[in-house]
């Protein structure tokens, strides 16, 4: 099975890397799903789930994580997400994400709001 490299990176730290077969992401331009083979790209990274099927060593499985803005890149089947925030799913405090989503909502906090959104729906995906 063909497999691209993916390395998903925040300002502060490596969050992911492995061997995939798929990964899927919101850019400006809407969602887009990355295979092996594609066509190079580099594109701005929207708030949003980042969904990657993983395969290789890690073995075949799902790895989710809550990307909060960035750049995608994919060339000769080198897949690099670099965002500004980045989160695995396993990572999020879910009660803590809806805490601040109501706290968001109350002091009318839109950004707060789409970060405390983005995580819930990531954990979501990864269920």
């Amino acid at each position: 099975m063909a497999e691209l490299h993916v390395e998903l990176v925040a300002a502060d730290r490596k969050v992911w890397s492995g061997e995939a077969s798929l990964v899927v992401a919101r850019t400006s331009s809407g969602d887009i799903g990355v295979m092996p083979g594609h066509q190079p790209l580099l594109g701005v990274l929207e708030s949003g789930p980042v969904t990657i099927r993983t395969t290789g060593e890690s073995g075949n499985g799902t790895v989710v994580a809550a990307v909060h803005g960035g750049f995608i890149s994919f060339a000769d089947n080198q897949l690099s997400l670099l965002a500004e925030v980045a989160e695995l799913t396993d990572e999020i405090d879910v009660e803590r994400a809806e805490r601040a989503l109501e706290q968001a909502k109350s002091k009318a906090d839109e950004d707060a709001e789409k970060r405390a959104d983005v995580r819930l729906r990531a954990v979501t995906a990864a269920r």
